[in-house]
């Protein structure tokens, strides 16, 4: 496969947003030639690449027709339509990870159902088909309300704590799963090639905004024992290993109370929680997803420094032309590194970037990640 990067080989990527913009920049360092599709023709990644096609990342003829041109096809996102991308699988075009994979995934009314059919822990669930089902099992509060499809970046998830916030539930298809009382929230990236070689990254511990429901930041390594390290890298090793899927994985935890841990959601692609390998890890998660799925031998993931990763988020209240506020302070501290996103517009807790802050001494780490976060704002 390496021979092929020097002649006319195309990888190509459904889905042009930052995560496709950070892979991008990885890939160019393997001579890799990059092909992107995206509905949006401001997408972050449509001024990289000389190959960028507008077109739904749903819609069947548009997605085989872009993925019948390239040697190889992988996505950023997973809403994108699977039955195009089976096609190409059947007439030979390398797609990882695999379209039924990405289908069991983006559904998590199945991606739960895996889970119990596998043994692998998770929290209790009940598949609910619209809000007046939801409202009937009173007697499973607390519990969250998912929606089946289509919830990304906090949104399609209600958490329902009572009977006053019934009113809450989707009128969908999804399940309502137990609240869980965790102590923390982790996760941790693996990847696994072709020839079933697998490499996990130490978990990291992700903070979430209180509103939103996204991760506003992340330490890394995760503040748990030496014993649930290994037991977390060790189930996240076992969901992509029974999903025999070839690709790289962000599988999300909770830390319960009693020392335990559940597989909240999976998502099959690079991750927001994996920014901080860029710097803090000898590989990092977009050259470890190249990796993977080209047939390479999987990198090291060893973490080089305690690192903090910040979502840079546009400040509630401002819609407009992006302006960065802080920048230059931030930039005046050692060990510091700011990734924007090229998205022109800003509005309320849209991701425009990430800072991620290296520092040995962990006290200092995140008093380093609070001043960036309050120091640096994005507003119009």
């Amino acid at each position: 496969m390496a021979e092929a990067f020097y002649q006319d080989f195309k990888l190509g990527v459904l889905g042009g947003g930052q995560l496709g913009r950070m892979l991008v920049q990885s890939a160019i360092d393997f001579n890799i030639d990059v092909a992107i599709m995206d509905g949006d023709p401001n997408a972050p990644c449509s001024r990289l690449t000389s190959d960028f096609v507008h077109g739904s990342l749903t819609d069947f003829e548009a997605v085989y027709n872009f993925g019948k041109e390239c040697d190889l096809v992988t996505i950023e996102i997973e809403n994108v339509n699977t039955a195009a991308l089976k096609k190409l699988e059947s007439e030979g075009i390398k797609v990882f990870p695999q379209p039924h994979i990405i289908e069991l995934i983006k559904d998590k009314v199945d991606q739960k159902k895996f889970y119990a059919e596998n043994g692998i822990p998770t929290s209790e669930f009940i598949e609910v088909h619209s809000a007046k089902e939801a409202k009937g099992h009173v007697d499973f509060l607390p519990f969250v309300n998912k929606l089946a499809t289509e919830g990304y970046d906090g949104r399609g998830v209600q958490i329902v704590r009572s009977e006053s916030d019934l009113n809450k539930c989707f009128d969908r298809h999804g399940l309502i799963e137990k609240l869980i009382d965790f102590e923390t929230e982790i996760s941790v990236m693996v990847a696994r090639n072709e020839n079933g070689n697998v490499m996990s990254y130490p978990a990291v511990e992700l903070m979430f905004h209180p509103e939103q429901n996204l991760v506003e930041y992340l330490f890394a390594p995760a503040s748990i024992s030496e014993n649930l390290e290994i037991k977390a890298q060790n189930l996240a090793k076992e969901v992509i290993e029974k999903l025999q899927m070839v690709g790289l994985l962000a599988v999300e935890m909770f830390v319960t109370k009693d020392d335990d841990i559940l597989v909240n959601e999976v998502a099959p692609r690079t991750h927001n929680s994996g920014h901080q390998t860029i710097e803090a890890n000898i590989t990092s998660q977009f050259e470890q997803h190249l990796r993977s799925i080209l047939g390479m031998p999987l990198g090291a993931t060893d973490l080089i420094s305690p690192a903090a990763m910040i979502n840079l988020l546009g400040e509630d209240g401002f819609t407009g032309p992006a302006k960065y506020q802080g920048l230059e302070q931030i930039l005046s501290n050692s060990d510091i590194h700011v990734h924007l996103y090229g998205k022109k517009t800003t509005k309320p807790f849209r991701k425009m970037g990430h800072v991620t802050v290296l520092d040995k001494d962990k006290d200092k780490l995140k008093s380093k990640a609070e001043f960036v976060k309050s120091t640096l704002k994005i507003v119009s």
